[in-house]
């Protein structure tokens, strides 16, 4: 009879961003208030290009936020349990999910500051740790592979072959 099933194993990695969304347009929305407000007091004395200005002037930022607040919640994340080994990137309005099988995985780092850690099982491939720093990479790498090792010591019937 087999003992209640571990508790599963979570690794969540995000990008460093200060402002979520709302804030950025929040901000975004003050700077124009602040910006075309100036730009309509020059109109008035006469001087319009200023107000061409700001109005570039805002569209480069707004682009610039745009493109900010689109990656802010990009994230990555590891679920290790009972149904498997699940890898899942967002990036933007992009999501991928790879499944694989833990009893098979395999994790590596190259050597080098921008090489992340490769999981490999049975001709899948996922490759994780865009968002930390090499030495993060490194203890990622270590504990994966004890996570691994406990995972397929619980569950003996997809355990590797001799």
């Amino acid at each position: 009879m087999a003992g209640p099933a571990p508790p599963p194993a979570e690794w969540l990695f995000r990008r460093n961003c200060s402002l979520t969304p709302r804030q950025a347009l929040l901000v975004y929305a003050l700077l124009c208030a602040a910006t075309l407000g100036i730009a309509l007091v020059f109109l008035l004395r006469g001087a319009w290009m200023v107000l061409a200005f700001a109005l570039l002037e805002t569209a480069a930022v707004g682009a610039a936020l745009f493109h900010y607040s689109r990656h802010a919640l990009d994230h990555e994340r590891i679920v290790l349990d009972a149904g498997g080994l699940m890898v899942e990137h967002a990036d933007g309005t992009r999501c991928f999910v790879v499944r694989l099988d833990p009893a098979h995985a395999r994790v590596e780092l190259a050597a080098g500051l921008r090489s992340l850690v490769v999981i490999e099982a049975r001709g899948q491939r996922a490759e994780i740790g865009r968002y930390l720093t090499p030495s993060a990479r490194l203890e990622l790498a270590r504990s994966l592979r004890a996570a691994l090792r406990g995972a397929s010591l619980l569950y003996p019937a997809r355990a590797r072959p001799l």
